[in-house]
């Protein structure tokens, strides 16, 4: 994966109601939870493997709580759309903590 920037600063997220209780009822990861993963500036990366109908990418980071989270989004114009969010696994974990 390559490490990555967003090209402006995001104004808003745009929720998918699907995606929302999905990542509530698997891994119980809030919006919230998820909002302040991208205020506490995480490291980002490209999601080549999973960018074929529109571009994806995945953010490693932190809640408020230190809650450690992996989210999988795209960037739609000023708008940040999560698709996936859950804990970070072992692998995660270090490549986050990597300096």
């Amino acid at each position: 994966m390559t490490k990555v920037t967003l090209p402006r600063k995001p104004i808003a997220f745009d929720w998918n109601e699907g995606n929302n209780l999905k990542n509530w009822e698997k891994h119980r990861v809030t919006q919230d939870e998820c909002e302040q993963v991208f205020v506490n500036k995480p490291k980002m990366f490209e999601d080549i493997e999973h960018s074929e109908k529109e571009e994806r990418m995945t953010a490693y980071g932190e809640t408020n709580n230190h809650r450690k989270l992996t989210i999988v989004f795209t960037y739609r114009q000023l708008l940040i759309r999560v698709i996936s969010a859950r804990d970070q696994n072992k692998k995660e974990r270090i490549k986050y903590e990597a300096k």
